[in-house]
């Protein structure tokens, strides 16, 4: 005998084995610092690539024209900074530490002389350099860079840029500087040492004076420098591109004469150009006494 199933009471009915696809749960928005570092995995990524050997010539040519980026927002931004002097140092060493306080002596030292401060804008004692200058009410300026793990700029900058490659950033580093104060540092600082030397040493730029502050930490480097002159791998003469002193003082003196009167500098009230405001430049408000 059929039965009909509409007549079955719904208690006694057999239950459906398909089963209600489960709500959608959206997924979380990521925060700014996750997409922060996401951008910048990517940037080291494609750096980690073009370094790699050769890829194709539209990924050759798009790490191209962002070197050409990095360099259009540098000039952008420190055209007008007026003559520098470019403090390297490490980004490691922190406040309290005695190079932290011989940083923030050697930025006001240098912006007294009418100097705008230029460091790689990081923390640490390009940090303690700039903050000097900004204490002596000098100019301060950073050319920061882009790393996987955030460096921020500081926050005694008067104008700062932040830079996607290495290269370009010691390009501008070097650019707008009379002169370079090495404070103790890492592999980083060693590398922006020996790339200035190795520029002056060639004439690729000028004999600008290259002062190490602290003898204690710099006398393996110069131990370096005096078996390469032994070995002949450079000349004797080398060894008078660098000054390597403890005194501020002497310091000081060796910018009046290597840097100012060597390069006929004089404090200018006016610039010899102004921004353009048709290229959306702007100055430096604020103007060393």
């Amino acid at each position: 005998m059929s039965t009909d199933p509409s007549a079955v009471p719904s208690a006694d009915r057999p239950k459906s084995r398909i089963q209600s696809p489960p709500e959608p749960h959206p997924e979380p928005e990521p925060t700014v610092a996750e997409v922060v570092r996401s951008e910048h995995n990517l940037e080291a990524e494609d750096t980690r690539s073009f370094l790699a050997g050769p890829r194709s010539r539209a990924r050759d040519f798009l790490t191209v024209a962002y070197a050409i980026a990095d360099f259009i927002r540098a000039y952008r931004t420190l055209h007008f900074v007026g003559p520098c002097v470019t403090v390297f140092g490490s980004a490691r060493i922190n406040e309290g530490h005695p190079h932290y306080q011989l940083g923030r002596d050697v930025g006001r030292m240098v912006a007294g002389l009418g100097f705008t401060v230029m460091t790689g804008g990081g923390p640490g004692l390009m940090e303690a350099a700039n903050r000097g200058a900004r204490e002596a009410g000098g100019r301060s300026v950073g050319c920061n860079i882009r790393l996987p793990a955030e460096q921020n700029p500081n926050a005694y900058l008067d104008r700062s840029v932040t830079l996607r490659y290495f290269f370009v950033r010691k390009v501008i580093l070097v650019k707008y500087s009379y002169a370079f104060v090495v404070l103790p540092g890492g592999l980083g600082t060693l590398d922006e040492l020996f790339e200035s030397l190795t520029l002056i040493q060639t004439g690729k730029i000028l004999d600008f004076p290259v002062i190490l502050m602290g003898t204690s930490f710099w006398e393996p480097a110069l131990g370096m420098l005096r078996r390469m002159r032994d070995a002949g791998t450079i000349s004797p003469s080398d060894l008078n591109l660098v000054t390597v002193t403890d005194s501020l003082v002497r310091a000081e003196a060796e910018l009046r004469e290597r840097a100012i009167r060597q390069f006929g500098l004089r404090r200018a009230r006016h610039p010899a150009q102004r921004p353009s405001w048709i290229l959306r430049e702007s100055g430096l408000n604020r103007q060393p006494d």
